[in-house]
């Protein structure tokens, strides 16, 4: 299986904390929080259509700026999603500057924030064109876990303890559906856009009877039907599963939370503040120890982790935090084994 999100740490994982989600053979990408981002290139930072902010500390959304100051002027819309006070936050941040010049802009910019609050959600539009003023009143929506909703994938979240609420997040696949080249061969065909239409066809379950828009030399110009041409070229697959886990108190109620968000994800991506030799300071900090992350990472059975978030206590030297961690997802994959 060839697989089509590539998420890797923005920064090292004693840096802040942000997650990269690029698709393949898609002008497009996911963002898990915004943290310092001048280690992105402008061009993968304007590929971003979502970003999901797991809390408002400093380091989680330092790099809204460098995303604002790209996208002005672009024909572009980019949806934000946070915690509770997330659009006064936003809002804050665009006030700080003077939005005189951008009726020169000939392109439209704008924000589409969403704030998650415990009964609700409010859904607000912040154009560049009236210097990112609101939209009117915000839209009250009922609470949906399901923050983005696509044929091919979704997006969902729970809540966490910290020292306020934080925000973790899980991006899952629908299924993966992995093309035959030799089969494409075999019918005169290359590689191009017809194949994500082809492929999005798949995902929205389209009728297999209807014929697919798309002229097949081998077959002297005679269209295929959607579900002859699936059956020839496509394979279908588990899709992936990417989560992204921060800032939490090891607790009862966030262990159970954790662990059914992570279940058998591909990639984990969750913090480790502290050695496990110190919890009593990751706890008053309400942080994860690098034991109780890979602890977390075994309940879970995923197949991949990876750490980051680590204090600066402890410089370069984190690779003991590493090995902290596989033990103990290992000792965990070991007792689940026996029971």
């Amino acid at each position: 299986m060839r697989p089509v999100l590539h998420p890797r740490l923005v920064n090292p994982p004693e840096a802040d904390p942000a997650v990269y989600i690029p698709f393949n053979f898609q002008n497009r990408s996911l963002l898990f929080d915004l943290g310092n981002l001048e280690a992105l290139s402008s061009r993968e930072i304007l590929k971003i259509s979502h970003i999901f902010v797991s809390h408002m500390h400093m380091d989680h959304f330092y790099g809204f700026d460098r995303v604002l100051r790209l996208c002005l002027g672009r024909n572009k819309r980019i949806h934000l999603f946070g915690p509770e006070n997330f659009l006064s936050c936003i809002e804050g941040k665009l006030s700080g500057y003077s939005w005189d010049l951008v009726g020169h802009y000939s392109h439209p910019f704008t924000i589409v924030a969403t704030e998650i609050q415990k009964d609700c959600q409010v859904y607000q539009e912040y154009p560049c064109s009236t210097g990112f003023q609101p939209v009117g009143a915000p839209r009250i929506k009922p609470v949906d876990t399901k923050l983005l909703a696509e044929p091919s994938m979704e997006v969902i979240y729970t809540c966490l303890d910290h020292s306020n609420v934080c925000l973790a997040y899980a991006l899952a696949e629908r299924f993966h559906i992995n093309i035959i080249g030799d089969e494409l061969v075999a019918l005169g065909l290359s590689t191009g856009p017809w194949l994500m239409e082809f492929k999005n066809a798949l995902y929205r379950q389209a009728d297999p009877e209807q014929e697919f828009e798309i002229a097949i030399p081998a077959l002297n110009g005679q269209k295929i039907a959607l579900g002859a041409l699936a059956h020839r070229i496509a394979r279908i697959t588990s899709g992936q599963k990417i989560v992204y886990i921060t800032d939490a108190v090891y607790s009862e109620s966030n262990i159970k939370k954790m662990v059914k968000l992570a279940e058998s994800a591909d990639h984990l991506f969750i913090e480790a503040a502290f050695s496990e030799a110190e919890r009593s300071l990751a706890d008053g900090k309400k942080h994860l120890t690098a034991w109780q992350a890979g602890t977390i990472a075994g309940m879970a059975r995923v197949r991949n982790f990876t750490l980051f978030h680590f204090s600066p206590r402890y410089g370069g030297n984190t690779r003991f935090l590493e090995s902290e961690a596989q033990s103990a997802y290992e000792n965990q994959m070991g007792m689940d084994r026996k029971t």
